[in-house]
């Protein structure tokens, strides 16, 4: 599946950003209004960890949402990594507006950074393969497409969006269709188009699911040597996913078995957010 771009977001960060500006100031910042509306002030915002950075475009739609006058000046972009103690962008405008929108623009900035360190940390560890890590759809809810841009701007790839973009016909599927070869037919015949991805428990299962025609193939915690057998039996027929209880102590040597992808619920299901601080002068 083609990765995100920021281009295709707009829509969603509009959304993610007037839904986090409703939960956070509701009905105005009270404490905001201790300082005087006409008062101007000025800020920093620096990280106090090593990061890359993702979520540029939320923190901007943020202050301008709330007040236009905020002027964002960034130093940095998304997909830079950045070190302890530097800066990030600097703020100008109201005082009352720099304050009522810090937390909903360090809250994306902090969690989307966290989740493009974690990916390119991944992706660096695999470098020098073929191998492309893909994110799952274990996701934040509500902020699915946000988190899925962090991972492209962490050096790792989108797997399907949704239920709705690509099949991935599993376990359960299966059963209920009656048999690997069965579930791919309708799958093909149902979406003529999308590809179809199986996942598989067996090298008897990966061999049905070739025969049958998919597109990925999905190997469900095979140990490595089986990995190791299915690429020699695919032969490049499919393209071949490994899943299930992967670390960074297994990932290097799965990627080393020739598979096409690997795919990490972690990535953006634990996220570690980035260390933020920003600092106010009038």
């Amino acid at each position: 599946m083609p990765n995100l771009r920021l281009a295709d977001l707009t829509a969603e960060i509009e959304a993610n950003v007037r839904r986090a500006l409703a939960e956070d100031i509701g009905s105005g910042d009270i404490t905001a209004r201790l300082i005087p509306a006409e008062r101007l002030a000025k800020a920093t915002i620096i990280t106090r960890e090593a990061a890359v950075i993702s979520g540029t475009a939320w923190v901007d739609t943020v202050f301008r949402q709330l007040d236009p006058r905020v002027a964002v000046h960034w130093q940095v972009a998304d997909g830079e990594r950045v070190s302890p103690n530097q800066v990030l962008f600097h703020l100008e405008g109201p005082a009352r507006s720099l304050l009522s929108g810090e937390r909903s623009a360090l809250n994306f900035l902090q969690m989307l950074s966290g989740v493009a360190t974690h990916a390119q940390f991944l992706a660096d560890q695999v470098a020098d393969t073929q191998v492309k890590l893909l994110d799952t759809r274990k996701t934040l809810p509500g902020l699915r497409l946000a988190q899925k841009y962090a991972v492209t701007c962490g050096g790792c790839h989108n797997h399907r969006i949704g239920l709705y973009d690509a099949f991935l016909i599993k376990e359960n599927h299966i059963a209920a269709c009656g048999g690997i070869a069965q579930a791919i037919t309708a799958a093909h015949n149902i979406a003529p188009g999308k590809p179809v991805e199986i996942e598989v428990e067996s090298l008897a299962e990966l061999k049905e699911a070739l025969a049958a025609g998919a597109d990925i193939i999905m190997l469900d915690e095979l140990s490595m040597d089986d990995m190791r057998e299915a690429v020699r039996l695919n032969a490049g027929k499919a393209k071949l996913e490994a899943s299930g209880g992967i670390n960074e102590t297994t990932l290097r040597p799965i990627a080393e078995t020739g598979v096409d992808y690997i795919s990490i619920g972690a990535m953006t299901k634990d996220v570690k957010a980035v260390d933020l601080s920003m600092r106010l002068s009038l």
